[in-house]
């Protein structure tokens, strides 16, 4: 029973100490971000931006109100895998597909381009599904 004790203690202390990101390239992005002047990450202002609409338009509108669901595309109908590593552990693994999606996706659904502080907090909120 102690050393089930001693284990669980350990167990814990060593998960609490684990980063939120365990994914490379995710850090290496928000780390660029934070070069081109992003300032301190905050996932929540990600999680505000992905749920604001601009007209009549949201992330939401392609992307589902659950980043750990499959999405469609409004006008194709394509089924877009989910934007949560957790549900989908293809995404986030290559930086240029990111800042390819990132452009795309601001010019469509924001109708201008992602700051490089949106970019950071949406991507940091994204990636703690």
């Amino acid at each position: 029973m102690k050393n089930l004790l001693v284990v669980l203690m350990f167990s814990s202390a060593f998960l609490t100490g684990l980063p939120a990101s365990a994914n490379s390239t995710v850090d290496q992005l928000l780390q660029t971000y934070q070069q081109q002047g992003a300032q301190t990450v905050d996932p929540e202002q990600g999680k505000k931006l992905w749920y604001s609409k601009s007209g009549d338009r949201s992330c939401t509108t392609c992307h589902n109100s659950s980043p750990d669901k499959m999405g469609k595309h409004a006008r194709t109908g394509k089924l877009i895998k989910p934007m949560a590593s957790s549900a989908n552990p293809e995404r986030f693994q290559d930086s240029k597909k990111v800042e390819k999606w990132f452009l795309r996706n601001c010019k469509w659904t924001l109708g201008r381009l992602c700051t490089v502080q949106e970019k950071a907090n949406t991507l940091s909120w994204l990636n703690s599904f």
